[in-house]
């Protein structure tokens, strides 16, 4: 099964130097391992201690409960996306969020490619099939997005089809808005290193080789195509009423603490501990293309 992916040797540019890349070397390169955490600018030293997270993420699940309860009851509903480039730890993030609640009233959409009568569909339909009804929570694990990102640098959608889509979200976005729904646009940004260490993960893991795929693959050399289409994407598609949230991703237990936290403070349900939810940590969760630069 692990040798179905093939062998994978690239050669990179890292910060000037020239570095080799063998996705099937069982060994990790020292140059990935040394600057993984720090890479893309990331601002800690160290990972955020194990028990500190459990601790703290425990809490942020029962605030997380209280809000099914509260949506049930008010009727609301709220809807979240998570992007960001392959290994960036959107699945992840999703379980801590998702992991108690009721699986009658939360749901996780991934969707595969499109069927031949999705592929002939008004692009956002078979997104919007997915949308929460009352009191439901619905979680996105890649969304309309791809169009603006795996698509365009993959060459599955026209140049005419890119820009029509850019020009059409802010559109779909204040429906979204204007309908009610509770709506929250998170990328996760993780520096080269560390994509390339969990890549490596995943290559040597028997229990995450599932999550290797071709594209992760054919990602390897295309690091600048999706920073252009991430960074045109946030420009143009930041908005007011709909922005973005940037999570640097680099440390899972972070980046998972402050998403659920940045859900969790924009809400008046009832019984919120806001000392139990703590305040976001401005180094790791911002809005909108700027918390990049």
């Amino acid at each position: 099964m692990v040798d179905a992916i093939g062998s994978r040797a690239v050669n990179l540019d890292i910060n000037g130097k020239l570095m080799r890349f063998d996705i099937d070397d069982p060994l990790l390169p020292s140059w990935i391992e040394e600057s993984a955490l720090k890479s893309g600018g990331y601002p800690y030293d160290d990972r955020m201690d194990k028990e500190k997270y459990e601790k703290q993420l425990e809490k942020l699940q029962i605030e997380l409960v209280k809000v099914q309860f509260w949506l049930k009851a008010t009727g609301k509903r709220l809807m979240a996306l998570f992007e960001g480039r392959d290994a960036a730890g959107k699945g992840g993030t999703i379980f801590s969020v998702h992991a108690y609640l009721n699986p009658r009233s939360a749901r996780v959409v991934a969707l595969s490619k499109p069927t031949e009568t999705e592929a002939g569909q008004w692009y956002f339909q078979r997104y919007i099939a997915h949308f929460p009804t009352s009191g439901e929570i619905v979680l996105f694990d890649r969304s309309w997005y791809n169009r603006a990102g795996v698509e365009p640098v993959m060459g599955f959608c026209t140049p005419e089809q890119y820009k029509d889509f850019l020009k059409a979200v802010p559109r779909f976005e204040d429906t979204i808005f204007d309908e009610g729904i509770i709506f929250h646009k998170f990328w996760l940004d993780i520096g080269r290193e560390m994509q390339l260490k969990r890549f490596h993960e995943r290559r040597h893991d028997p229990l995450k080789i599932w999550k290797l795929s071709p594209m992760d693959i054919a990602a390897l050399n295309k690091w600048d195509d999706y920073t252009g289409k991430r960074d045109v994407m946030l420009d143009k598609t930041h908005e007011k009423e709909t922005p973005w949230t940037i999570v640097r991703a680099n440390d899972k237990r972070r980046a998972r603490i402050n998403v659920i936290r940045q859900i969790l403070l924009g809400l008046d349900y009832e019984g919120k501990d806001k000392q139990a939810i703590g305040e976001i940590d401005d180094k790791i969760l911002g809005l909108g293309p700027k918390f990049l630069k």
